[in-house]
């Protein structure tokens, strides 16, 4: 079977991209390389023995992506959706470019899908749609929440999007909430490497140890949580991409009891970010400098997940313990740097 995989070169999509290689799907990747290298194609075909097929596609063009699908229609089993602009932070700032690309991209793939024909679609959510969840762990039945960033709102509207057009076209589709992805895969040939600053955490922590960056921010120390710092759910991205293939493999064998099913996608704990950084020091024997600064807009104080849906439904479960996570992402920076 086919599987096109947008945004499949960045950090999730290309893990993603290796667990569905490793059970013998054929991949197709689309990707811009607007925030990500051709280079994590080598990583891909290292770990595999197979390299993916690739098309540069930038999905903000529509008569692009029409023609892809019009092409390519009989050979495309199934699509899983990466390609957006992530960072929280960064979304604050630039509100209107987050807009654009996450709206337009997620339309036009989804009029290229329906165009052809197409009906089985895993979507990348977030734990944003949740906003401030009032209880935790947060479950699927936690209702949506105002957003609290552009980013967010990316998400909620997006996943609004796929369930009215589910109304009037038979669509399939996993809405798969992720919390906080982070490490890399053991065999350190692939990992989180964004293009300039980043605005994810652990390649900050992982820049700062080997100096390109001179201390690490710590956005306040006054929310409601045990050290003051914010809480969240870490999870392994291999354990997130294997939570992909289970989905796919849900919709293909048409398991799926409703059209639009939505799981939550973490470890099923809370970590703060002191307790994040004293887990990096451990595993690396380094003293992280960092510094409390001012708390930074959309961020909430707590956020972990029930992950029970995904356990008990896809039968899938997280493996990595936190120090696990901060091991393989510590192992990647060396590797990027040649310290290995």
């Amino acid at each position: 079977m086919k599987i096109v995989v947008t945004g499949g070169l960045g950090f999730i999509g290309s893990h993603t991209v290796v667990e569905l290689q490793k059970q013998g799907y054929e991949v197709v990747i689309l990707d811009d390389l607007s925030n990500a290298s051709l280079s994590v194609l080598d990583g891909i075909f290292a770990i595999t023995g197979k390299m993916p097929e690739f098309v540069k596609l930038d999905l903000r063009d529509k008569a692009l992506v029409l023609d892809f699908f019009n092409t390519r229609q009989s050979q495309i089993d199934g699509v899983i959706h990466f390609a957006a602009s992530k960072a929280v932070g960064e979304s604050m700032q630039k509100p209107l470019m987050y807009y654009e690309n996450n709206f337009f991209s997620l339309i036009n793939l989804l009029s290229g899908m329906q165009e052809c024909g197409l009906d089985k679609l895993i979507f990348s959510s977030s734990c944003t749609v949740y906003g401030q969840a009032q209880v935790m762990p947060i479950s699927e039945n936690e209702s949506i929440k105002t957003a609290l960033s552009p980013y967010g709102n990316t998400k909620q509207v997006g996943e609004e999007i796929i369930e009215d057009l589910a109304k009037i076209y038979p669509l399939q589709g996993i809405l798969l909430r992720y919390f906080n992805p982070i490490g890399a895969h053991e065999s350190a040939m692939i990992g989180e490497s964004p293009l300039g600053v980043p605005y994810n955490l652990i390649p900050y922590i992982t820049q700062t140890a080997v100096g390109i960056r001179e201390f690490l921010s710590i956005y306040g120390d006054d929310y409601n949580t045990p050290d003051g710092t914010c809480v969240r759910d870490y999870i392994h991205v291999v354990d997130l991409a294997d939570a992909h293939v289970r989905a796919l493999k849900r919709l293909l064998n048409k398991e799926n009891t409703q059209q639009i099913e939505a799981f939550n996608v973490g470890n099923g704990q809370g970590y703060s970010v002191l307790e994040l950084v004293h887990s990096f020091e451990r595993v690396s024997g380094i003293k992280l400098n960092y510094k409390i600064v001012n708390r930074r807009p959309g961020d909430v104080d707590m956020a972990w997940a029930d992950n029970t849906k995904a356990r008990e439904v896809l039968g899938w479960k997280p493996t990595k313990t936190l120090d696990d996570m901060l091991f393989s992402a510590w192992a990647w920076e060396k590797k990027v740097r040649g310290l290995n």
